[in-house]
């Protein structure tokens, strides 16, 4: 009877590992985090950009959509510029709030001089309070799309 009882525990012992020996010992893809669409992502302390990018029929002007998520306690503005042209924008964010440009009731900021061809990059430097900033390469898509038709300016 005890061993009846102990084969019995060994296999169910022998199952439970096989079943999830894999999980054990394979890379986990889904922990990396990653940019799930076609913007790119950012952070510059408790400021949090995702999903930015132009959208822009002719390169010479374009529309930046993101979303801007403050995680802080206090009140944030960010600070970018396109670093070819030099032109300047600014962004308030609340505490604790998210602001899409380009989405709901936000209209994206639009680049009147942004001198980049679409399918390509255009550096766009990020910065925020006493935060270090960042230079970002961010992509310029057309509206050709859908979801980016709307937004070109």
């Amino acid at each position: 009877m005890k061993a009846r009882l102990a084969a019995s525990a060994a296999l169910a012992l022998g199952i439970a590992i096989g079943g999830s020996g894999c999980a054990m010992a394979t890379y986990q893809a889904t922990t990396e985090k990653y940019d799930p669409s076609d913007g790119i992502s950012a952070d510059l302390g408790t400021i949090e950009l995702r999903n930015m990018l132009v959208v822009s029929d002719d390169g010479e002007e374009g529309s930046l959509v993101a979303a801007i998520v403050n995680t802080g306690e206090d009140d944030a503005t960010v600070e970018f510029e396109v670093v070819d042209s030099g032109e300047r924008f600014e962004v308030d964010v609340d505490a604790g709030e998210v602001v899409s440009l380009g989405a709901g009731d936000e209209d994206p900021l639009v680049i009147e001089d942004l001198g980049a061809e679409v399918g390509g990059l255009v550096t766009i430097y990020a910065q925020h309070g006493s935060e270090e900033g960042q230079e970002l390469q961010v992509p310029v898509l057309d509206g050709r799309l859908p979801e980016y038709e709307d937004l070109v300016p």
